[in-house]
This record gives C-alpha cells, structure tokens and sequence, in this order.
C-alpha cells in the first residue's frame, strides 16, 4: 500500500468523488466535486473508475509527499505545479517516486485543481460516497478539509506504474475552457415568467460579477436588481446544481455542488451541464454574462460530451493493454 502525505494543507483541500446520489428525496444534497468533468478525465487517466476520490484544491495549494512511487493525473485549474522542482503538466499522467514532493507555484487560470492517484485513496464513506460533507462533517477524513501531516493511503495495483499510461492524454475538446469573463448558456427556470421585459433583457445583456461571499453552496452575483412584475412568495422547490434563483433584492446566486436540494426563491434560470465546469472555475472578482439557449440545444451539447468522455475512457483502457 502507498501513501501520500499531506505536508502544507494549502486553502481547503479536500476529498471528493462525484457524489451521493438518489438520495434528494430525504433532503441530502449530492454534493461531490465542484468540476465533476475535471475530476472524471483525471480518474480516466489514472485508470480509474470515474467515481474514484480524487483531493480538490484551492490556491494556495497543498504540498504533498509521495511515501512511495505512485502515479497520478492532474486537471482542472492550473496552479503551475512541479514535481521535484520541475515543471509538469495538466491533464496528463505522471510518476512519483518514494520520497518526491509535490508543490503549486502558482495560480495560472481556474480556481480548483484535481489530482487523482492510480487506485485512489482509501477514505471516510457514507451513503456510498466519500465526498466531503463540510456543514455535515460527513466523508472524506472526518469530513474536514486536510491539514498538514494527514497521511491519505491507496491501495495497490498493478497498472500502477504502467507507462503506456503517461502517453495518454486529455483531448482538447474534452478540456473546459477556464475563463474569469465567460458566457455561461442558460435555460429558462420554472419562475423565469415574472421577471419584466427589462429584467428579462438585464439577464442576458448585462456583466454578472462574482462576489466573494461565495462558496461550494453557492455563486453569489452582483448587478444592477432584476426587475419583475410582481411580488412572488412560493413555497420550497427542489433546485440543483447550477439552479440561478432571484433573492428579494432583485440580485442572482446560482448553486453550486453543495447546494440545498430545495428553497423558496424563484428558479429564473439554469446553467447547462455542459457549462457547469467552467462555472466551478469561478473565483471572486470574476466576471460573467449568460446566454439563454433552448433544452434541445442543452441537451445536444450534454449527450456530445457525455459521448465523449465515454471514448475517452475507451481510450484509457486500450492504451493500458498495449
């Protein structure tokens, strides 16, 4: 068995897994990776199932310790990071040897890195998932962020070491484009109607900027109030990840991966699966504006990545037999 250990925490590292699923109904949010496509491409090169802990970080990032020779993918933010000095790569596979040091020199774009581990780490499970909960302190280890000196544990494995894996990589069209000013595509939400011909305007023509009173619940967003056209008082909906509801200021927060499965404020809006990772990338002080598409369009664009990252995973496993 090898190990990594944790030598600076870094700003919350934790782990994460895509979540806990089907379990809404009972009030449990799913919770898991910000940027799930992140955290599946780098378990695919790791060899990995998709829903294998990975460790998100924050910049600063974490400085790790390998306690043995271990491979790892890298994805999401790039945070400039170098293994023993020197520069590597993201999304791609690497090997660490027993005694080698991971760090972070820098924040280049994004504002969440993933690192999988070839077998994954071995971590806390509930509900079957090892993500995180921080407001239930549920997951991961002990449901808290890392702190230095935590040691994290991966089994062992054979491909562990295969190098016909360090040839393998992301596909262009498969990487987020990280962006602090993107045009996020929406689709309308089930309250869209009481926003005037003016908010309705404002929503799509006017420059969102990201608070910094934000967090993995939610994006809270500054503009000029929306206006509608009348007072609306509804009882809890269920909402989900990349639900954009209008608080009673007329301002938008848009939830994110540790979301509330339901609330009170109108639904106006969602962003569309495709989009989300790029969203998760958002740090505050960033900017942004939104482009209602259609659920044909949103759907077309989930099913060509979704089709996508299902060859790239094809493509992980028949280079590991070559």
């Amino acid at each position: 068995m090898t190990s990594i250990t944790i030598i600076k925490a870094g700003f919350l590292t934790t782990i994460q897994d895509l979540g806990r699923t089907g379990y809404r109904r009972f009030g449990i949010n799913p919770g898991g990776a910000m940027d799930q496509r992140a955290a599946r491409i780098v378990n695919g090169l790791a060899g990995n199932d998709e829903n294998t802990p990975v460790l998100e970080m924050h910049f600063p990032a974490a400085e790790i310790g390998f306690g043995g020779d271990l491979m790892f993918a890298l994805g999401g933010a790039d945070f400039q990071a170098t293994l023993d000095g020197v520069p590597i790569d993201n999304w791609r596979c690497h090997i660490a040897r027993s005694g080698s040091i991971l760090r972070f020199e820098g924040k280049a774009s994004g504002e969440r890195a993933y690192i999988a581990v070839n077998a994954g780490f071995i971590a806390d499970t509930w509900l079957g998932s090892s993500s995180t909960n921080l407001v239930a302190g549920i997951g991961g280890v002990a449901g808290r962020p890392l702190r230095n000196g935590d040691v994290l544990r991966s089994p062992e494995s054979d491909g562990s070491l295969d190098q016909n894996a360090l040839r393998q990589i992301a596909a262009t069209s498969l990487i987020p484009f990280y962006s602090r000013f993107p045009t996020l595509r929406i689709i309308k939400g089930a309250e869209y109607g009481i926003l005037s011909q003016a908010g309705k305007a404002a929503l799509t023509e006017q420059t969102f900027e990201l608070s910094h009173a934000s967090d993995r619940m939610g994006f809270r967003l500054k503009a000029e109030p929306l206006a509608t056209t009348r007072p609306l008082e509804m009882v809890s909906s269920s909402v989900t990840y990349g639900t954009i509801q209008l608080l009673p200021d007329g301002q938008l927060v848009i939830l994110m991966a540790d979301h509330q499965t339901a609330g009170g404020y109108p639904r106006i809006a969602h962003i569309i699966a495709h989009d989300l990772p790029v969203a998760a990338q958002l740090g505050g002080g960033a900017k942004l504006c939104f482009h209602l598409v259609g659920i044909e369009e949103a759907e077309s664009l989930r099913q060509q990545i979704e089709h996508e990252l299902s060859l790239f995973r094809i493509g992980c496993r028949l280079r590991r037999r070559v």
